[in-house]
């Protein structure tokens, strides 16, 4: 699994993730925050399974 997101898209992604999870767990926004977890793992793991569906990287 060779990774497809670059550096500064990955950061962007972890920062909204943990953002969205957070706000979740505290109450500001409803538990469908918790779809912040897949811009957190994609960014953490470097690797976006839709960028390698349609064969693009950034």
């Amino acid at each position: 699994m060779a990774m497809n997101v670059g550096t500064a898209e990955r950061t962007l992604r972890v920062l909204v993730g943990l953002s969205l999870v957070a706000a979740a767990v505290l109450g500001f926004i409803s538990p469908l925050g918790y779809v912040g977890l897949v811009p957190l793992v994609t960014g953490l793991a470097g690797f976006c399974p839709v960028y390698r569906l349609f064969g693009r990287r950034s």
